[in-house]
C-alpha cells in the first residue's frame, strides 16, 4: 500500500491531488482503539513559491523536513499550541504539502467523542480538532509515512463528492497574491467543513454520491 499511496501523492499538480483526497478514509490505529473518518477538506500548499507554505523561499529546517520527504510522508507541526496533520505531495525534495482539515467520523466516534469531550458536528470539523479527536498528542509520527506506520488513507474504501467547493485557503493573511488563492478544497454540503453555516449542511447525505 505505501507504493500505492506514494503514487497517488505524486500524480497530478498539488491542488489536483487535494481534490482527489476529499472523500478517501483516514485511519488511526490507536492505542486506544481503531479510528477512522472521510477526509471532507483540505488545503494545498505549493512549496517553494508559494508565500503562505513553510517551504516558502526553500526554507529547509528540522521542523519541516517532513515536507521534503517521499510523497506520503506525514509532516506534523504545532500552529497556536495545537497539532495539525499534513502530508508531502510530489517527489522527494519538492516540498509542496496538503494539510488536512477536516474528517467524518466513520470508525471510533466514541473514542474521538471521549478524546474531545465534544459531540456532533463539532467533533472533527477542523485540523487542530481532528487531531484532538484521534488522540495524536505529540510528533512521534512526524516524517514516517502513511501506510507505513499507524496512520493510513484508504484509497479503495472511501466517498465520492458530489461538488467540490475552492475557497481561499484559512488563517492565510498578508501573503501578497497568495494571500485569497484558491487552494482550500472541501466537499459541499458535508457538515464536517469548519466555518461552514448551518444553512449549507447536506444532512442527508452529506455531499456524498454514494
Amino acid at each position: 500500500m505505501t507504493e500505492r499511496l506514494r503514487r497517488f501523492f505524486a500524480t497530478g499538480t498539488t491542488d489536483e491531488i487535494t481534490q482527489r483526497l476529499l472523500g478517501k478514509l483516514l485511519i488511526y490505529h490507536s492505542p486506544q482503539g481503531l479510528m477512522s473518518g472521510y477526509i471532507t477538506e483540505a488545503e494545498a500548499y505549493l512549496g517553494q513559491r508559494d508565500s503562505a507554505a513553510h517551504a516558502y523561499q526553500g526554507k529547509r529546517t528540522p521542523a519541516n523536513e517532513a515536507l521534503y520527504g517521499v510523497p506520503g510522508t506525514i509532516y506534523i507541526y504545532s500552529i497556536h499550541s495545537r497539532l495539525c496533520l499534513d502530508v508531502a505531495a510530489q517527489a522527494q525534495d519538492v516540498p509542496e504539502g496538503i494539510l488536512i482539515r477536516g474528517i467524518e467520523p466513520v470508525q471510533g466516534r466514541a473514542l474521538m467523542e471521549q478524546n474531545r469531550s465534544k459531540h456532533g458536528y463539532d467533533l472533527t470539523n477542523g485540523p487542530g480538532k481532528l487531531m484532538e479527536a484521534l488522540g495524536i498528542t505529540d510528533k512521534h509520527l512526524n516524517e514516517l509515512e502513511f501506510g507505513e506506520t499507524d496512520l493510513d488513507i484508504d484509497l479503495d474504501h472511501g466517498k465520492i463528492p458530489k461538488q467540490i467547493v475552492a475557497s481561499g485557503r484559512i488563517g492565510v493573511s498578508d501573503r501578497g497574491s497568495w494571500t485569497e488563492k484558491p487552494y482550500r478544497f472541501y466537499v459541499a454540503g458535508n457538515p464536517y467543513v469548519s466555518k461552514l453555516s448551518k444553512r449549507d449542511f447536506d444532512l442527508e447525505n452529506h455531499g456524498w454520491k454514494n
